[in-house]
């Protein structure tokens, strides 16, 4: 079902101090620098950090995992036990994203790329 894994965001309170941890720790700067979202690329993946995050509910940082047909990909989740936690969404130029909660409380993000 999934072709691996993609990124990891953080939720943040503070984005400033967290681009400086996350520069100093993978020593490159953010490719994506805005109020509402600051990313990261190492080799194939991207760590983001989500300065909204907390009010979204996230309680710590969320993988996501690339995936060929998200609807579908969610549903099979759905259907294995998961708690929808967001539906999917675009988030910029037709790359989806959502996200579940495991039996365990753990958050699952999807992601599939835009069509090329």
């Amino acid at each position: 079902m999934s072709d691996g894994l993609k990124t990891i965001v953080y939720p943040v309170k503070d984005l400033a101090p967290a681009k400086a941890l996350f520069r100093a720790l993978l020593g490159v700067e953010p490719y994506a620098d805005e109020p509402y979202y600051a990313g990261f690329r190492t080799g194939t993946h991207e760590i983001g950090l989500d300065p909204q995050g907390h009010a979204k509910g996230m309680t710590g940082p969320v993988p996501y995992w690339v995936v060929a047909d998200i609807r579908r990909s969610l549903a099979e989740l759905l259907e294995a036990g998961a708690e929808p936690l967001g539906d999917v969404q675009d988030v910029g130029g037709g790359t989806l994203i959502a996200s579940v909660r495991d039996r365990d409380g753990n958050p699952v993000g999807l992601f599939q790329d835009a069509p090329a």
